[in-house]
């Protein structure tokens, strides 16, 4: 199948050579030719499937429980504090 690279380069705004646009044309025409020849193949009797190794998410319930760290213990590493807080750079400026 062949391709109109200049078309494609254009809608996307990139700028190719002569030589690139050859060999983007040759690449397109490879893959597209591959893509039929996938679609001709028979998957009539194949089931859709979306998940192949048949694993699925094994999800943690949402409870609430007791604090593993105290606020002393997080902030004991914290390179400025202010009154148990984390004290960081202003963001907003007024």
């Amino acid at each position: 199948m062949k391709i109109d690279v200049k078309k494609v380069a254009k809608l996307a705004n990139l700028p190719l050579t002569p030589s690139e646009e050859e060999k983007y044309s040759e690449q397109l025409s490879k893959i597209l030719d591959y893509i039929e020849q996938l679609n001709q193949v028979d998957t009539s009797d194949v089931e859709p499937t979306y998940n192949v190794s048949g694993l699925s998410n094994v999800m943690a319930r949402d409870e609430v429980g007791d604090c593993v760290i105290t606020p002393e213990e997080a902030l004991q590493n914290a390179p400025q504090k202010k009154d148990g807080f984390f004290v960081t750079k202003g963001v907003f400026e007024e």
